[in-house]
């Protein structure tokens, strides 16, 4: 797990950005830019969808305090490109479909659903500086209320 001054994991994906165009997106491309970089399991899933409507209705904000919001899940670009249409999501989505970036950041492995201990992505936000180092690292967070709380802690 990643905690406050690591280096953030290094990467470079395909994603589809704010306009619906497919490009490559890497971590250096945000040098100079405070990022909010967050995982999530599936495009169009419940939980997902109210996270990336909060990031979405909080972009204003976000931008205001200096921050680029990303999302990352397993999902194809034709998956991120639908879900992107459907809810007028105005932030980039990337594609993580070997999940290595994921387990870079800790956040793809063991966690528990419904009381089964399954594999998969783990809900994680994390915030990296202009330097590339991890501000903040949140781990397991609920869908619902996260970006609140996590405008809150911004305020500090």
């Amino acid at each position: 797990m990643l905690k406050e001054g690591d280096k953030a994991p290094d990467f470079c994906l395909k994603g589809i950005d704010e306009s619906g165009e497919e490009r490559e997106f890497c971590l250096k491309d945000f040098r100079g830019s405070k990022l909010i970089l967050y995982f999530y399991p599936k495009d169009n899933t419940p939980g997902c969808t109210v996270e990336a409507c909060d990031f979405r209705d909080n972009l204003n904000v976000l931008v205001d305090k200096g921050y680029k919001v990303v999302g990352v899940s397993p999902d194809s670009l034709d998956s991120h490109r639908k879900f992107k249409d459907k809810y007028n999501l105005n932030f980039p989505l990337l594609s993580d479909p070997d999940r290595k970036v994921a387990e870079s950041y800790g956040a793809y492995g063991e966690k528990k659903m419904y009381g089964k201990v399954t594999k998969g992505i783990i809900r994680s936000t994390f915030l990296i500086d202009e330097e590339g180092r991890i501000k903040k690292a949140w781990y397991n967070v609920k869908a619902k209320g996260h970006v609140e709380n996590l405008l809150k802690e911004l305020q500090d």
